[in-house]
């Protein structure tokens, strides 16, 4: 019996490390497979980011959307520009960047220059502006319901730019 005991534990000893092993195998193997799924859903995951992030290329935030104006109201990209001259006259009376604090300025000075009040809880805005030369500038306005043309002539002294409404046209 004395001979026997130290096989009975040797035994078990061995037993329980087969068992631990079998468990440790069993447990790796179900984190390979856990990790392989995780991998399967990020792939996913990264796709569908980068199909919404391609969707999200196209369209831009609201806050930055643009109004297009109706139909003839869009200003030709050519209309307006200042000369070498004109900008060399502008930068004498103290404009820094003639044509960007014009239409800096003038953005600034909106709400004073729309000759119309906004309609159905609207705000008029100028939604497209143009220096045309060193006097004059046109803008295009609208409240997202009516709009139209203004022609404005400017005055810029010692760097202050003073605009005057010189004709009006509603859409």
């Amino acid at each position: 019996m004395k001979n026997l005991f130290p096989w009975i534990l040797a035994g078990l000893f061995l037993f329980l490390a087969l068992y631990f092993y079998w468990q440790q195998n069993e447990a790796e193997s179900r984190l390979a497979i856990a990790d392989r799924q995780i991998e399967e859903m990020n792939e996913e995951l990264s796709q569908k980011a980068e199909s919404v992030d391609s969707l999200e290329e196209m369209v831009p935030p609201p806050d930055t959307m643009e109004l297009v104006p109706p139909g003839g109201a869009a200003f030709v990209d050519e209309l307006g520009s200042l000369s070498e001259s004109d900008i060399q006259r502008l930068k004498r009376e103290g404009l820094q960047n003639p044509e960007t604090d014009l239409l800096n300025d003038l953005n600034r000075k909106q709400s004073r220059l729309i000759p119309v009040e906004g309609t159905m809880g609207g705000t008029m805005t100028i939604r497209d502006s143009r220096i045309l030369n060193d006097r004059y500038a046109m803008a295009y306005y609208e409240d997202g319901h009516n709009g139209g043309y203004m022609l404005l002539k400017y005055t810029v002294n010692n760097g202050n730019i003073n605009w005057t409404v010189v004709d009006n046209s509603r859409l």
